[in-house]
């Protein structure tokens, strides 16, 4: 049931959408999002523009990285393999062939969630939501695949102490 739905999603996805301008500004989300990249920026951006909230930024930062290592680590324990899609060959390459969960999701909304006690939640969410979104897009990913990412970098948000980088 899950599979018939992870992939009747992401058909849509591989299917709907893909003017020429659009993907090229998906792609480029989606290699900003690599390993935390953007809102590791993000946070450090913070911090030197906004010397009272260094802490909350340095926080960010924590959060993010460790999205990063623990979904790294789920992926190697779950060794879920990336979606194919006959005729539908992704648009990016990958490092691995694990997809389980995105860690393009748990970083970004580990760094959403982190990141909104200093700046509006709202744009930080929806760029979370796109680049969740930017990976079954390009075909790397399940959808649900996005949505444990983005779970997961929700819950270590939460858990990552208020002092840790203060």
């Amino acid at each position: 049931m899950l599979l018939a739905l992870d992939t009747a999603l992401l058909r849509v996805l591989r299917t709907r959408l893909h003017q020429p301008p659009l993907e090229r500004a998906l792609l480029a989300l989606t290699r900003a999002g690599e390993h935390g990249a953007l809102w590791l920026f993000l946070a450090g951006a913070g911090a030197l523009a906004d010397r009272r909230g260094r802490g909350a930024y340095a926080r960010a930062a924590v959060a993010v990285l460790c999205a990063y290592a623990l979904n790294t680590l789920v992926k190697l324990v779950a060794g879920r393999r990336r979606p194919r899609l006959p005729g539908l060959p992704a648009l990016t390459p990958t490092l691995s062939e694990r997809s389980w969960p995105s860690a393009h999701a748990a970083t970004s909304f580990a760094g959403a969630r982190a990141l909104s006690a200093r700046l509006p939640a709202p744009p930080l969410y929806g760029l979370a939501a796109l680049m969740a979104l930017s990976r079954p897009y390009v075909g790397v990913h399940w959808p649900s695949d996005a949505l444990a990412g983005a779970a997961l970098g929700l819950a270590v948000a939460e858990l990552v102490p208020q002092g840790v980088a203060a």
